[in-house]
């Protein structure tokens, strides 16, 4: 085990390893519940996402542990899922094996441009006004679909209202965000998890928690991720996706609006925690040009790529590697051993999709609302008294928020961000990159109108 990990090297052992990793899981399980839920709108099998969900964080975190040997956890991304329900197939119009399809693609380009460092440079090419605004705006969006989901906000008159506390699952929703809140200010360890288990257990009684028949998975649960799984081959996935020339401009921004947010999340936590663990050396979180996989931090970028791919096949939303991996990392995890043992326990979760599916939405309605409240964190980093700044920041939050569209957020702030640069002088500032999406996101825009006019 040692010579594996090289667990004396880092500083660390066994015991403290598999610590770690307990600790990291029930940080981020709460993604069990909340991830097929949201997925299943798309008219996907709650099963079959349930079980791609746990393969998926499974075998993105034993390629984690086993290849990049760091303490980090994969599983489907908060804000991807929102990305591949919301934005892909509600607003946009295309099939669930349409969309994963789409991740398939996101995930095989984001291998190519991280086995190329073209990962990195990507992430070096947007401003950190802009890095973070898109952070804000995702994390304010899936605070928002918490309260549309749970019914605290509701549309009965065609306008935004709270409703009334009258009905047992919009109370329900209050007291499992109450629960959540005291736990997280007094820094319990799985406090979404423990919050959502303790709704669910709490909504018996108020008879919007139903017991299940058997807590055990079925032939239905594993009829479910066949359904899912692979699903994306043949005319009704990629025989689709790329059929409608209408259409190509917004698969390729979808596509690279996966690419982004997928690359933030992960290089984001990777910077983030290496900066007092020292997991990954300084040098390489700045270096960009060399060839080669040489170093953790690409070895960890390339298994967070692969697990996007995977994911897809299993039949799921992009994976990426989670911030809640922070906590097993403060617990003392250094290795992959750690990764090891979150893995572990994902795949003890399997055989469980009956006990999983009884969880109510308002008892993961909370969970959105707590992880928007932990993603606003960069609000704080941005500067709002420059006013070249905060213009292009706001668009990208607003336009996120309110559009219901990461996409249309993101979009909007390249675009802004350009247009100040140009009229203050200041083009020379802008990169390529940057350059390129904002004129992808523009000629979308306007064959959407074009085609809302009648005209093609």
């Amino acid at each position: 085990m040692d010579k594996f990990f090289h667990l004396k090297e880092n500083g660390t052992n066994v015991k403290r390893e598999i610590v770690a990793g307990f600790t990291t899981f029930f940080t981020m399980a709460y993604i069990i519940f909340v991830n097929p839920d949201m997925l299943n709108e798309t008219g996907m099998s709650w099963e079959g996402v349930f079980c791609a969900t746990c393969l998926s964080a499974l075998v993105g975190t034993l390629i984690m542990a086993l290849f990049a040997n760091v303490p980090y956890a994969v599983a489907p991304g908060m804000g991807l899922n929102a990305l591949f329900t919301y934005t892909v197939c509600l607003t946009g119009g295309f099939t669930w094996r349409e969309a994963l399809a789409m991740v398939f693609i996101c995930g095989i380009i984001n291998i190519i441009i991280t086995v190329t460092k073209l990962r990195k440079a990507i992430v070096r090419s947007i401003p950190d006004s802009l890095k973070n605004a898109i952070g804000c705006g995702i994390g304010l969006f899936i605070a928002y679909l918490g309260l549309i989901n749970s019914g605290i906000v509701t549309f009965a008159s065609g306008t935004p209202a709270m409703a009334t506390f009258n009905v047992p699952s919009v109370l329900l929703t209050v007291i499992g965000i109450i629960i959540m809140v005291v736990l997280m200010i007094m820094n319990v360890k799985g406090a979404i998890l423990i919050g959502i288990i303790a709704t669910t257990i709490i909504g018996i009684p108020l008879k919007v928690t139903q017991i299940p028949t058997s807590i055990f998975s079925g032939a239905h649960t594993w009829e479910g991720f066949k359904e899912v799984s692979f699903a994306f081959f043949g005319a009704d996935g990629f025989g689709n996706l790329f059929s409608n020339p209408k259409t190509i401009p917004f698969v390729i921004v979808s596509i690279f609006s996966m690419s982004l947010s997928d690359t933030f999340d992960s290089v984001g936590t990777f910077i983030g925690t290496s900066k007092k663990s020292h997991i990954f050396e300084e040098e390489d979180l700045n270096e960009v040009s060399s060839s080669g996989i040489k170093t953790k931090l690409d070895k960890a970028l390339v298994a967070d790529s692969f697990a996007t791919s995977l994911g897809a096949l299993f039949g799921t939303s992009n994976a990426t590697t989670y911030v809640e991996s922070a906590s097993g990392i403060a617990a003392g995890g250094r290795t992959g051993l750690t990764s090891l043992t979150t893995a572990i326990l994902f795949l003890l979760c399997l055989p469980f999709s009956g006990l999983f599916g009884m969880v109510p939405s308002a008892a993961t309605a909370p969970a959105l609302i707590i992880v928007g409240i932990l993603m606003a964190e960069p609000f704080a980093e941005i500067n709002w008294k420059d006013i070249q700044e905060s213009i292009p920041a706001f668009f990208t939050v607003a336009i996120m928020s309110f559009t219901y569209g990461i996409t249309n957020g993101i979009a909007a702030g390249f675009i802004m961000y350009c247009l100040t640069k140009i009229f203050t002088k200041k083009a020379k500032e802008i990169h390529p990159i940057i350059i390129g999406a904002s004129i992808l996101f523009v000629i979308d825009f306007l064959l959407k109108a074009l085609q809302g006019a009648g005209i093609i």
